[in-house]
């Protein structure tokens, strides 16, 4: 007779299987187990992917991971499943990350290992389901887009002998889009992201490492960024940060700085005074190859 752990390993591999095309999925788990450093067995203990599809016939090959924003404490939904809906219109496959909070006791390094392993799930299941493993994006905003900054800086090459093949996988994104997103964790910082993230009295070396703007390589992979210069929350200079570092590195980026606006916006069809970034944004995806010529 099976074990329970055995069981949900057989479950978890099953997910490889090629299975008839959902709009929304059940949310599925990161690992077959217990998220590495777990601190229970509860929902917030548990990182998910919930994955949204295009219409049927209109998928175009690429694929997003969606990081939604909430400062570490919570996760908006306008930020995520919103952000699918506009993204399924436009063909891309698209998969929203539940990541672990410093709300519930978690601290970095859980929220890079949840944005890695999805960003290596995704492409595996991209390989799995005859989508193009060579486009796949993320997409974060605010505490969101820290995190996706994060691993668009940090990202590692997967394991060859891995025995689990989502391992075998890189976790470099493609491109990133990063809404809003918190950059640096120094003078221009959030103070409750960079609190939850990193816990009251975090060290100069680990603020250094997080403040993605001093992370940037020649390898780091293009991005849109896009942000308003009304933006109380989380101030423009994050994003000019970014930008400034991936003009040094010679990485290709496009940078939108609206006037009107505040913070969490997300799309213009929310509801919020959002400016019409998703309109430049499929522009710059067609620039890059990551949506097809209209």
């Amino acid at each position: 007779m099976q074990t329970p752990t055995l069981l949900r390993r057989l479950l978890f591999l099953c997910t490889f299987i090629p299975a008839m095309p959902q709009t929304h999925a059940a949310p599925l788990p990161l690992w077959p187990d217990a998220a590495p450093g777990a601190l229970g067995t509860a929902e917030s203990d548990r990182p998910e992917l919930t994955a949204f599809l295009p219409p049927a016939g209109t998928a175009n090959g690429a694929s997003m991971l969606i990081l939604p924003g909430g400062g570490y404490a919570h996760l908006s939904v306008h930020e995520g499943a919103g952000y699918a809906a506009w993204l399924n219109r436009l063909g891309v496959t698209c998969y929203v990350l539940k990541y672990r909070l410093g709300s519930n006791g978690y601290r970095h390094p859980a929220m890079l290992q949840d944005a890695a392993r999805a960003l290596r799930t995704v492409r595996a299941w991209a390989r799995r389901d005859g989508l193009d493993p060579a486009r796949v994006g993320i997409i974060g905003s605010s505490a969101g887009g820290h995190l996706a900054s994060t691993l668009l800086t940090h990202f590692e090459a997967g394991q060859p002998d891995a025995t689990d093949p989502i391992e075998r996988e890189s976790s470099r994104p493609d491109l990133g889009i990063l809404c809003y997103p918190v950059i640096s964790l120094g003078e221009f910082a959030h103070g409750g992201s960079r609190k939850n993230l990193l816990g009251e009295t975090p060290s100069a070396e680990l603020l250094h490492l997080l403040s993605n703007e001093t992370q940037v390589t020649a390898v780091t992979p293009p991005c849109f960024l896009w942000h308003t210069v009304e933006d109380k929350v989380v101030p423009v200079e994050n994003s000019l940060l970014f930008a400034s570092a991936l003009r040094r590195a010679s990485v290709p980026f496009a940078l939108h700085i609206y006037e009107k606006g505040g913070h969490g916006l997300g799309l213009p069809e929310h509801g919020k005074n959002a400016p019409p970034w998703d309109a430049d944004c499929a522009h710059w995806l067609r620039e890059r190859g990551f949506l097809p010529a209209p």
